[in-house]
């Protein structure tokens, strides 16, 4: 049968017609069925009142009591707030805070936190990120403030009363935080123990606070390289902290700054001290050393809480490496304000398990120190062999 081009034309057009029709027919749904259910078949509208009825379970599912999560949610409800629309009711600030805080304490994926809230993945994705950002941007300068000379006086106060190392501001150290692979990412991100990672470089006070974090460098750098381009670093260096003046040591006429401790993977420095070299022989390298590493402990137990706490450091976090970046400050922000306002929040851990801590330590690394950082080193080290320095220790 024969056709003019005119009749092939409007037979074309039928057919579009027809096409158009078809696929128009399968469009999915605007919002799933299953979404759809969310007020009476989600976690958050199933689940939550029954938790108010019990403390335990409520402190096991986020992490935090019930006082703290009021707490949180009052702070943060004005910036989670969202207004409802013609189409749709928004999600509140509480169920809003509840998905993320649920995805910290478990790290789920966002996936499976979709399927048990009965919120599309990318709302849970979207939702995650924000209250993130929210909790940093809201709570960082409270929890984790500017320090000024009287809050370091405190700070030192409480390492020798509670670890007996005096003129002590801090324990430092860094940790690796296993993520997947960035797509197209080389070996920026893979570190030493053969896995991808960013690192989180943080300063602890002697009740495992958080002072200081900077988080972000790549798996692949030197440990010590990751300090040494710090602003912890450079602030130390031009003297911008507010660090008090030097001071003697306790009991004795010894004349020594105030420092921060840390391992063998950070460089000798005046305001750092480290480790002599294991296994000289030398006894009062040992006794400075066991001295050293007692007082480090607040900093491994501060990472142990952080990853008992919030499982999402049990696996390796899915995420891009900004996003990384901001649930490792999220997670560091919310320890400090968990423990600032939960009165049993300090004593709910057992501290002799937490060192076994899911993150990898920093690689040791060597380097060159200044003959002023040896003397101020060896000024702690003759204070720990003296007669006073053994006697703080034996009343420890």
């Amino acid at each position: 049968m024969n056709f003019s081009f005119q009749e092939l034309a409007l037979i074309a057009i039928a057919l579009d017609d027809e096409e158009a029709t078809t696929v128009k027919s399968k469009r999915r749904f605007s919002v799933h069925p299953t979404w759809q259910k969310r007020e009476q078949e989600g976690e958050y509208h199933t689940l939550y009142k029954e938790l108010l009825d019990d403390e335990t379970q409520f402190y096991m599912y986020f992490r935090m009591t019930k006082e703290c999560f009021a707490l949180l949610e009052n702070k943060l409800s004005p910036h989670l707030h969202k207004k409802d629309t013609f189409m749709k009711r928004a999600i509140t600030p509480r169920e809003r805070l509840a998905v993320c805080l649920r995805f910290l304490a478990t790290g789920d994926s966002h996936m499976t936190i979709s399927f048990s809230y009965r919120l599309g993945h990318s709302t849970v994705n979207k939702i995650v990120k924000e209250t993130c950002k929210i909790i940093v941007d809201q709570l960082m300068s409270e929890v984790l403030p500017e320090m000024t000379t009287e809050m370091w006086k405190a700070v030192a106060e409480d390492f020798w009363l509670l670890w007996n190392f005096p003129n002590c501001l801090g324990a430092l150290d860094g940790k690796h935080v296993v993520i997947e692979a960035p797509p197209n990412s080389g070996s920026l991100f893979f570190n030493y123990k053969s896995t991808f990672s960013i690192v989180l470089l943080a300063l602890v006070d002697a009740k495992c606070n958080f002072i200081y974090i900077n988080v972000g460098a790549q798996g692949k750098n030197h440990d010590a390289g990751i300090f040494m381009t710090s602003s912890l670093r450079q602030r130390l260096e031009n003297g911008t902290l507010n660090i008090p003046q030097n001071r003697a040591l306790p009991g004795t006429n010894i004349v020594a700054p105030y420092v921060i401790i840390g391992d063998s993977a950070f460089p000798l420095k005046t305001y750092l001290l480290r480790p002599y070299p294991y296994n000289s022989g030398n006894r009062e390298f040992e006794v400075f050393n066991y001295r050293l590493g007692l007082a480090r402990r607040c900093v491994e137990n501060a990472f142990g809480i952080l990853t008992q706490k919030f499982r999402i450091y049990q696996g390796r976090i899915k995420m891009n490496p900004a996003s990384v970046d901001n649930i490792i400050l999220t997670t560091c922000v919310l320890h400090n304000f968990i423990r600032k306002n939960s009165e049993n929040e300090v004593n709910s851990f057992n501290l002799e398990s937490l060192e076994d801590s899911s993150l990898n330590n920093l690689r040791s690394q060597g380097g060159s120190a200044s003959s002023q950082a040896f003397r101020e080193r060896e000024k702690f080290k003759v204070f720990f062999n003296s007669p006073v320095g053994i006697s703080s220790m034996s009343e420890y």
